[in-house]
Parts: C-alpha cells; sequence; structure tokens
C-alpha cells in the first residue's frame, strides 16, 4: 500500500455477522461461513447476487479457499482473497477488499473468517503449523502459543518492570464486559484475586491470560457507503498490515505496528487520544500491551503505569476489547482476528446493547498472527468511524 495513500472515503464497512461461539461443535465449517455470509449480507441490506468479490481466512478450510468457498456459497466472484496472516489476516483482508474495489476488481465484497477446531485441534494445528514449527519448535517442546508468549512477557517484565496484576487489569475489564454478552463462552465474574490466583499455564502465563480455543464464525461486508442502510455505513479512514518485523528478533517487544503508527494517526486525520475504543488482538494481555505501547498510546516500556491508572470494560475509562474480546469469549482459529472488527461495526452502529460504549463514533482495531520462529510474523490495523 502506497505510504501516502488514504483509502476512499466513499468505501467502507457496511454489513457484520457474527455466529454462535462454541466450545466444541458439531456444525461443519462450510456451514458456519454460509450462516455468517448470509447474515452479514442482511445486515448490509443487500442479496447474494450483490456480493461479486469474497475474502476469507481459517486454518481448516485448506485444501479449499476462497475460491472453492465461492463455488460452495454459489457466489460469482471478479475478485478473491486468501489470508495467509493469521490472526492479522482479517483485518489485511478489509484493507485489501477496500483496495480492490478502488481499483474496479469488484463492487462489494464479502470478508469472513472462521473455524471449527476445539482446544485438541488447536494443538494438533500449533504442532504442524508450518515448517519452522514442525522442523524446530515441535520437536524441542516449543510448549506451543503458551510456551513463546510466556517468555516475551517474562522479557517485558525484566526491561520494563510490568507486573502481572497491571496486565491482569485487562483480563478483569474484558470479563466484565463479556458478562453482558451473551456470546462469550466466559461470563463468570473475576477479580483481580481470580485472575493472580489461579493455576499457572507456562510461566509467567497464567490461566487467564490464555485464550480458549473454541469454534465460530465472523462476517463484514466492503462495499460503497452509499448502499449502506441509513446511518449504519461505517468509513475506513487508514489501515496498513506488516509482516516480519522485526526481522530475526526472538521473542521480540514490538511488532510491525510501530513502522506504520505515524502514517495510520496521519492519514486518520487524529491520535490516539481521540479513539472512543480500541479492539486490540487479545490473544494473551502482553500483546494488547505492546500493541498500546506499538500504536502510540504510551511510549515503549510504559505499558504497565498506562494499564495501572485506567480500566478497560466497556464503560470504564478505556474502553477495550468491548465484548470481551478472545479472553472471554473464545478464540475461533482465525476468526479471532475478526472478532474485534465485527464488535467495532457493531459498537458504531450503536447495536451492542448491554455493552454499548457511549457515544462510540470512531475506533482502532489491530490484528497480529502467523507464529513463526520465535515470534509472530504479522501485524495489522484499521482506524474506523461511524458515518454522520
Amino acid at each position: 500500500m502506497p505510504a501516502t495513500s488514504k483509502p476512499s472515503p466513499d468505501i467502507g464497512i457496511i454489513g457484520y455477522s457474527e455466529t454462535a461461539y462454541e466450545k466444541k461443535t458439531t456444525r461443519t465449517l462450510i456451514s458456519m461461513l454460509a450462516e455468517a455470509a448470509r447474515k452479514a449480507a442482511d445486515s448490509a441490506g443487500l442479496a447474494r447476487r450483490d456480493i461479486d468479490g469474497i475474502a476469507v481466512c481459517s486454518f481448516v478450510l485448506p485444501p479449499d479457499n476462497a475460491v472453492t468457498l465461492a463455488e460452495q456459497l454459489g457466489i460469482p466472484v471478479s475478485w478473491a482473497y486468501f489470508g495467509t496472516a493469521g490472526g492479522a489476516g482479517p483485518v489485511a483482508s478489509v484493507i485489501n477488499a477496500a483496495r480492490a474495489i478502488e481499483a474496479g476488481h469488484a463492487r462489494t465484497v464479502l470478508c469472513l473468517a472462521a473455524d471449527n477446531y476445539d482446544v485438541a485441534g488447536h494443538y494438533r494445528l500449533m504442532d504442524l503449523f508450518n515448517k519452522a514449527l514442525i522442523n524446530y519448535g515441535t520437536p524441542n517442546g516449543f510448549g506451543g502459543a503458551n510456551g513463546l508468549f510466556g517468555i516475551i512477557q517474562r522479557k517485558h517484565m525484566e526491561a520494563f518492570g510490568t507486573r502481572r496484576e497491571q496486565l491482569g487489569r485487562i483480563a478483569v475489564g474484558q470479563r466484565a464486559s463479556a458478562r453482558r454478552n451473551e456470546n462469550a463462552l466466559l461470563r463468570g465474574p473475576m477479580t483481580i484475586d481470580d485472575y493472580l490466583n489461579c493455576r499457572a499455564i507456562a510461566d509467567p502465563l497464567h490461566l487467564y491470560d490464555c485464550v480458549l480455543p473454541c469454534a465460530g464464525a465472523d462476517a463484514v461486508v466492503v462495499g460503497a457507503l452509499d448502499r449502506a442502510p441509513p446511518g449504519k455505513g461505517i468509513r475506513i479512514l487508514a489501515g496498513f498490515e506488516q509482516h516480519n518485523h522485526p526481522a530475526g528478533e526472538i521473542a521480540p517487544l514490538r511488532g510491525g505496528w510501530e513502522l506504520y503508527r505515524d502514517r495510520l494517526w496521519a492519514d486518520s486525520g487524529f491520535g490516539p487520544a481521540d479513539v472512543d475504543f480500541v479492539q486490540a488482538y487479545d490473544d494473551y494481555p502482553i500483546m494488547v500491551a505492546i500493541q498500546l505501547e506499538d500504536h502510540g498510546f504510551c511510549p515503549k516500556g510504559d505499558a504497565g503505569g498506562f494499564l495501572a491508572e485506567r480500566t478497560f470494560s466497556f464503560d470504564g475509562s478505556f474502553p477495550l476489547n468491548t465484548n470481551g474480546g478472545q479472553l472471554s469469549c473464545g478464540q475461533a482459529g482465525a476468526a479471532g482476528g475478526m472478532i474485534g472488527l465485527v464488535e467495532a461495526v457493531r459498537q458504531l452502529r450503536n447495536e451492542a446493547g448491554p455493552f454499548q460504549v457511549s457515544r462510540a463514533r470512531r475506533g482502532l482495531v489491530s490484528g497480529y498472527g502467523m507464529v513463526g520462529y520465535g515470534h509472530g510474523l504479522s501485524s495489522s490495523s484499521i482506524v474506523v468511524e461511524r458515518v454522520p
């Protein structure tokens, strides 16, 4: 994407959907994708014939892909995209869908993300995730994602003095929001003492630092804003993706967000202090903290103090992952990279009901994913606002 290029103000998100999240499911992946597709089109006020582009992110869809999914959904498409960036892929798919529409490759794009595995399926997936893990990580007992991100949290704690009770404020705040979200799998009460005293998983990570793998699907529709139902269009102000940064660094305390942060806010026309909520990829609280640093909400290394001074429920001083995020809703595979974008659209359309942020006008959504040899490879961000 050109460094000085802003998205067209006439293109945005005009519909969204989410299926039920399930710890275990008997549903096929295609049935979940089809449900999400149908609901997203309904939300946009569109018929199937109005869709001519498709993007999909899924770990278990292969050997099928975006083209074969279009076949199964009965949608002729002139543009197709299959995400390869893990939890950063769904946000990147929306950025690329908007660019495809600008370029005339499609008029209306359905962007989907879904998986239908459970905890055991997630562990099998990680063992065979890519050649780096197959050949080096798994044979040496790298401990899955928990082992890797335990190292990252330990480094952040030792380098900057970050404390578990500070990071725990993220999980506790998000759980307070999730208690009002009927689609969250984890809705029981959680205090900071509950967070601190739960069992260790991969020290210093404990149980409530880790997401629950589950099944589910999320979707948005990208198209011309004049096709959105009245008052329901969501403008894309800025969006970027970055992969393999910092190159070659094991367990880094930064990601690709820092490279495009200034362009992101410049294209948006405002800064971090002006957003009404943040939906950050929350596979672990430590990665939320790093995203807040790298997007400029606080300087690098100051996340602990930033967290200690704020509350993070939907009605807190800093609304964060306002549906409960993956930490409370569950991580539905690649849909974990779309859940934040769907929640942002829900908030901006004033359709979040009991967990609605007051006066939500604009927000940041960030993605992260594709665990490689010692670090996540992919970062993405998008800034969105409600069309008056």
